[in-house]
């Protein structure tokens, strides 16, 4: 972004872009979206627009982005509670693997569309930072979790298990696999990652 919301009013205004985009994209798809028709939906002129994006592209990743990161505090506090309560190990990476499939694979055609344009875009620096980040914040609580039924996960773990999960989801959603929100998914998944992780 261009310049960073500080004010209720440039909140708004953010929002009411995001919200012209979405509507594009779920009555004509991306193809049809430009930052003009964008501009003419949300009601701004086009100049509006570009005081907060520069590009089309700008908008979505910053949509994906704020997706993205909403799905990580989720999870983080997933997480910390599990940790708290000391939860079964199998438990919590089914409830896991469950919300990353629905979060970044699953749901409307809108949804569907949003988050295929994001792997598609994944190549930004950002979006590995966030798989760093989740990665290690799923050893750290998964280390705490003291169950004798689980080894402790180690760096080269983490990140084979976070690629490998991801990787299947990426390939789904991109796909369009019917595979992707069903129950034998999730159990294919959760035996993967149970499969290393188990004492």
């Amino acid at each position: 972004m261009r310049k960073q919301p500080t004010q209720e009013r440039a909140q708004r205004t953010i929002e009411t872009i995001f919200e012209a985009t979405a509507q594009i994209i779920d009555e004509a798809g991306e193809t049809a979206l430009t930052t003009n028709k964008i501009a003419h939906k949300a009601g701004f002129s086009i100049g509006t627009l570009y005081q907060y994006f520069p590009t089309k592209e700008a908008i979505l990743m910053a949509m994906i982005n704020r997706s993205r990161r909403q799905v990580m505090d989720d999870m983080h506090e997933m997480l910390a509670r599990a940790v708290r309560e000391q939860s079964d190990p199998q438990q919590v990476i089914r409830e896991r693997l469950h919300v990353l499939v629905q979060s970044f694979g699953s749901g409307g055609m809108f949804k569907r569309s949003m988050i295929r344009i994001g792997w598609r875009m994944d190549h930004h620096e950002n979006v590995m930072q966030a798989l760093r980040e989740g990665a290690e914040h799923i050893a750290m609580a998964l280390s705490q979790l003291n169950s004798p039924h689980m080894r402790t996960p180690g760096a080269a773990t983490v990140f084979v298990l976070t690629r490998a999960v991801m990787g299947v989801i990426r390939s789904a959603s991109l796909e369009e696999s019917p595979l992707l929100g069903t129950q034998e998914l999730e159990d294919e998944l959760f035996l993967l990652t149970w499969g290393l992780l188990r004492a």
